[in-house]
């Protein structure tokens, strides 16, 4: 009888799912999924330093269980009720989902927030508008069925490192950073620094949002904040470019031991009183592309590649990375995106990354006929940009990454174009690579 129940129930969710599903890339949406750098904001500095993402309350882990396995289409239902405080609802709530293992429907309290078909790129979701205070209803669907471009991944715990957490209405939305060379040739880097900064009420708010940056040796280089007016239910960002001194000292590179690393702290202020704080590294450098050749400070880069993806657990992830630069690779090459963990440990290691989005169509890849090849199938076009911008967002402000690459040989064609002009439109100094292009013009090297 309970099975039968079940039944009925992910049946209703399926019928609906169709009808629902819900994507936008702005940072502040009315719900869905969102395209953004992965970060978790801390409400006391010390708690940042620490990392200690369970201090102060706006971060809680997500466990969803099984509930029951294999009805219709779905291979399985995983379900959790989660108490949401009063506080929390008075902000903004998200989600991160990571280690789905499939593709899946994400539901609360009955009603679809998304669907996502990659089951190896993490997903955000900005959950304000399902979100009750109380007891909340979760639900994900796994799909049975499997995309074309769907590849394998390293096993992991299902929902490995996924967790909920509060924003303030008035908050940090996404941002970029750079520690590059002074755009006059000086001898000194600039950091190229975009905090958007977003009020989620529906009216005129002042937001406050500043930074600071140390230098690998911990003194204090320069400090900043700006009030900004920003109209209701939308976004501003704020552009910081000071002198940063002394880089060439510090400069990152693959050679080096101990690649140093600036540490950042972004924060917003509230009636004289700092909050949200979020934790960065940065290096100093910049890769781009000059004349057909990748280049990094006025010298060609030449990279020594190795394919890897990260192991189960970090432990073991940072001594195979070391092992592989102890073999004299300086490039990894993973197959798909990665966890943060690893951008991070590539970032202390000085190992150099071409990150690749989740695209695997090995299958008719020379089958160039339109709905031969997934990629140049049209009707999966929007598959494959959500695929190249989920990869993009969350590692584009590691100074590991110095190019990215839109997939596994996969063919060429529509999906592919379209792709690669998404991330030129983006992404101005890296190259973007693919090596199924075949002298198209769709790949940079």
């Amino acid at each position: 009888m309970k099975r039968t129940i079940w039944t009925a129930a992910l049946t209703a969710c399926t019928l609906a799912a169709a009808a629902q599903q819900t994507s936008d890339p702005a940072p502040l949406t009315e719900g869905g999924r969102i395209y953004r750098t992965e970060v978790v904001p801390y409400d006391a500095r010390h708690d940042a330093d620490a990392r200690n993402r369970e201090a102060g309350g706006y971060w809680m882990a997500f466990r969803p269980e099984l509930i029951t396995e294999s009805v219709g289409e779905i291979s399985a239902f995983y379900g959790a009720k989660i108490d949401i405080p009063f506080a929390w609802t008075d902000g903004r709530v998200f989600l991160h989902l990571e280690n789905p293992g499939t593709g899946y429907s994400l539901w609360l309290n009955d009603r679809q927030v998304a669907e996502v078909n990659d089951p190896l790129t993490p997903s955000e979701f900005d959950l304000t508008p399902y979100v009750r205070q109380g007891v909340n209803n979760f639900r994900v669907l796994m799909h049975a069925r499997r995309m074309p471009i769907d590849g394998e991944g390293v096993r992991r715990p299902i929902f490995e490192n996924s967790y909920l957490y509060y924003q303030n209405r008035r908050s940090i939305a996404d941002f970029e950073i750079a520690l590059v060379p002074d755009t006059l040739g000086r001898d000194f880097g600039m950091l190229d620094l975009k905090i958007i900064a977003c009020n989620a009420y529906n009216y005129n708010e002042p937001v406050t949002v500043g930074y600071d940056i140390y230098s690998p040796q911990g003194k204090l280089l320069e400090f900043n904040m700006t009030e900004v007016t920003i109209p209701g239910r939308s976004t501003d960002t704020v552009r910081y470019t000071p002198l940063i001194y002394h880089t060439y000292d510090n400069k990152w590179e693959a050679s080096a031991k101990n690649p140093p690393l600036y540490s950042v702290m972004l924060f917003t202020r509230r009636n004289g009183v700092y909050k949200e704080y979020m934790p960065l590294k940065v290096g100093f450098g910049k890769t781009e592309l000059i004349d057909g050749r990748l280049m990094r400070l006025g010298k060609e880069l030449k990279t020594v590649r190795a394919e890897y993806n990260a192991a189960a657990d970090r432990k073991t992830t940072l001594s195979e990375l070391k092992a592989l630069k102890a073999k004299g690779k300086n490039t990894i090459c993973p197959s798909y995106p990665q966890p943060v963990w690893f951008y991070e440990l590539c970032d202390q290691l000085g190992l150099y990354v071409i990150d690749r989005a989740a695209i695997d169509a090995p299958d008719r890849r020379d089958d160039r006929r339109v709905g031969g090849t997934p990629s140049n199938d049209p009707r999966l076009v929007d598959e494959y940009l959500e695929r190249v911008k989920s990869m993009y967002y969350r590692s584009r402000n590691f100074t590991c990454v110095v190019a990215y690459d839109l997939g596994c040989p996969s063919g060429n064609g529509y999906n592919m174009y379209k792709a690669y002009e998404w991330l030129k439109s983006v992404e101005k100094a890296r190259p973007v690579i693919y090596s199924d292009a075949g002298g198209e013009w769709n790949s940079d090297l």
